[in-house]
């Protein structure tokens, strides 16, 4: 099964594209420790983007325009992947230039991403991403109507160095983005999948970094799990509050999973800037 690469120019004159010159392979490369680090040690390297592509993955960039002095602005890469029998897509990487940030292009690969696949049957994309990152749940949950499908503790660890990941870890929420639903098609009508509203009296379970003992967690249908509005800010600033952060939302998040409860929305309060997860009894 191989992925369909259709190119795309938006009106803004951005153009979505397969990735297809050493230009193009080496810019992906720039861009991966523009975005983690100089000293990343997971840079995917030419020759494996090579094969992503032959063996049914995308590695597809936004580029400025169509001319020869073209700039990459973002990137996403995925593989394609089997679970129980099953097709699903497994995508790896996405980040964006600075210089492109207030483009929504975070987004726009995403969607150029279920573009490709949904002509071939591919229902679910998976990847991770870090729980804390506010500006990610944003994109995640908002614009693009994503599930949770577990919380993986530490999951790079050994594996990756990051500047992001540094003195708070690799915990991950495993999203599972169901491209075909009518949850994704809300998100993508509405800019949110669900109503943070019957979340808003709900319990805080973790307020401001507090670490609660396991047996203190409420046992409500609905709670809420606080996170920094930006929590490479706070690691700056007060590492060890950035710590906090991991271990509350880690304790929160594992503790109510186990009992049965699912991710459902995503929101910054409007009038104290707070930020929650807002989890419900399925």
């Amino acid at each position: 099964m191989t992925a369909m690469t259709p190119i795309r120019t938006d009106p803004d004159g951005l153009t979505f594209r397969p990735l297809s010159s050493i230009a193009d392979y080496h810019a992906c490369i720039d861009l991966q420790r523009a975005t983690w680090g100089q000293d990343f040690s997971d840079v995917v390297p030419l020759s494996i983007q090579k094969i992503v592509q032959k063996t049914g993955g995308i590695v597809a960039g936004a580029f400025s325009s169509d001319g020869s002095d073209a700039r990459m602005l973002g990137f996403v890469l995925g593989l394609a992947a089997v679970r129980d029998g099953r097709p699903f897509h497994w995508s790896h990487m996405l980040a964006v230039d600075p210089a492109g940030r207030d483009l929504g292009l975070g987004t726009r690969l995403k969607l150029y991403q279920r573009e490709c696949l949904l002509p071939l049957g591919i229902d679910e994309v998976q990847w991770t991403y870090d729980p804390l990152e506010a500006r990610n749940a944003h994109l995640n949950f908002n614009h693009l109507g994503i599930g949770v499908a577990e919380y993986a503790e530490d999951m790079y660890e050994g594996e990756l160095f990051s500047d992001l990941a540094k003195g708070i870890g690799t915990d991950r929420f495993v999203a599972s983005w169901r491209i075909a639903s009518d949850r994704v098609a809300r998100a993508l009508r509405d800019h949110r999948a669900g109503s943070d509203e019957p979340f808003r009296d709900a319990p805080v379970v973790n307020p401001g970094a507090e670490v609660v003992e396991i047996e203190a967690l409420p046992a409500a249908p609905r709670v809420r799990v606080e996170i920094p509005a930006n929590i490479q800010a706070v690691k700056s600033e007060r590492p060890d509050e950035a710590v906090a952060w991991r271990e509350s939302t880690r304790r929160a998040f594992e503790t109510y999973l186990a009992r049965g409860h699912r991710v459902e929305v995503f929101y910054r309060d409007p009038t104290t800037g707070r930020c929650f997860y807002g989890l419900e009894m399925e």
